[in-house]
């Protein structure tokens, strides 16, 4: 295998996480400004380039009850220009309640708010991603 990109998008920032190369574990990359799209594309583009990155996966933030909202829908959005930039096959995962155990996470660690707002969603994505390669390797024992 080679390593699989993962995105947490919000509205203020987009929290960007990464395989290693065996697919085995997810690592945050970056904490990036959602509001400066240029900037976010041409890190996202060394990444790839950096990393091998063949794959992107990214977090589609659905209600408690499975439905999806606004920001799903600028997920899928997020999802399709992903795509577009990166001529890579892109993937949607749930990624419900991640950013709360990323939270969670960063309080364990004593992190104040204002470094907690910073890394929040980089550690979402991470855990985003670590949860599709863990459902990945458990389909791939499967079949």
């Amino acid at each position: 295998m080679s390593p699989v990109l993962g995105f947490d998008v919000g509205t203020v920032r987009v929290g960007l996480a990464a395989s290693d190369p065996s697919d085995t574990l997810a690592s945050v990359i970056a904490t990036l400004p959602a509001r400066d799209p240029v900037a976010m594309w041409r890190t996202v583009a060394a990444v790839i380039t950096e990393r091998g990155c063949t794959r992107v996966i990214v977090g589609l933030p659905r209600q408690m009850d499975g439905d999806e909202g606004g920001a799903a829908h600028a997920a899928r959005a997020f999802a399709d220009e992903a795509h577009r930039r990166t001529a890579l096959p892109v993937e949607m995962w749930d990624e419900r309640l991640t950013t709360v155990e990323a939270e969670r996470t960063l309080l364990a660690q004593g992190l104040r708010r204002n470094r907690r707002r910073d890394r929040i969603d980089g550690v979402a994505a991470a855990l985003m991603l670590q949860s599709w390669l863990d459902a990945a390797r458990i389909a791939a024992l499967t079949t």
